[in-house]
């Protein structure tokens, strides 16, 4: 590990040696994460929002699934002040048709609208978090050793004729009580075992609004507030909450933009 994460930004220190305002890891693209790297007590601009840098000059932001418009980072430290303009890049998404769903796999049932609202909240409220930890900057792993994928970020599946919202993460196949590891260090900051949609849920804290989310866990073997390392075991894998089968379905973010959780894996 300590050598994949020497590999990693070897490359990165020799590359922002010859930068002048600001060094990007990450493609930009619809759903990327962005690791940005200045000059340290640099001051940051996304798109005319302050982000937080690490003292050793370090930030992250995040590309949502339909982003269209170039982003606009401004930069500013005590030499100068750098409007940097970045071009999108499109992706094309898978479009899956089911029909013949019962309609309750379809549509919730009006008597758990304010179940829903509640766990919606929950996760809204640890999403919000920017803290100053600063393990985003380090390199992610993937959350179980052995799986099939059978899901993506940013499909859509249209069931009985209605489009469904987009799915914002991957999901993992793997038999039931597979042991579940944290991608990062970080702290726990949802923990909740029979949520509506999303079952046995947790939500870990990287730092500067970047979070995972893990879904469908059939053991939640964290508590809110609790630090863990990278690699810890924090569950076991199941099928709660909406899940027709055993996965995992696991989130990146960066405050409330929903990234694809494969731009800071697949680079390992």
């Amino acid at each position: 590990m300590i050598k994949l994460i020497f590999k990693y930004y070897l490359a990165f220190i020799i590359f922002c040696c010859y930068a002048s305002a600001a060094d990007f890891i990450g493609k930009f693209e619809q759903g990327s994460f962005i690791l940005g790297k200045v000059k340290p007590n640099s001051k940051v601009q996304i798109d005319g929002r302050n982000v937080r840098v690490t003292k050793d000059g370090f930030f992250a932001f995040g590309l949502d699934r339909d982003r269209k418009n170039n982003v606009i980072i401004r930069v500013k430290n005590k030499e100068s002040f750098t409007t940097i303009e970045k071009k999108i890049i499109k992706r094309s998404y898978k479009i899956q048709r089911i029909d013949g769903l019962p309609p309750k796999h379809v549509t919730p049932p009006p008597e758990v609208y304010e179940r829903i609202k509640k766990d919606n909240r929950m996760i809204g409220d640890a999403r919000s978090i920017d803290s100053r930890y600063d393990f985003f900057k380090n390199k992610f792993i993937y959350p179980i050793d052995k799986y099939i994928i059978t899901g993506v970020y940013g499909s859509q599946r249209i069931l009985n004729g209605k489009p469904r919202r987009p799915h914002y993460g991957i999901d993992f196949h793997a038999p039931e009580g597979t042991p579940v590891k944290a991608m990062m260090d970080g702290e726990v900051t949802l923990s909740e075992k029979d949520m509506y949609f999303t079952g046995g849920t947790i939500i870990f804290d990287h730092g500067h609004g970047v979070s995972t989310l893990f879904m469908h866990l059939k053991d939640v073997n964290v508590k809110v507030g609790q630090k863990v390392k990278q690699g810890e075991i924090v569950g076991t894998l199941g099928k709660s909450g909406r899940a027709t089968g055993p996965h995992l379905d696991i989130r990146l973010n960066w405050f409330d933009v929903k990234l694809d959780p494969a731009s800071v894996l697949k680079n390992q």
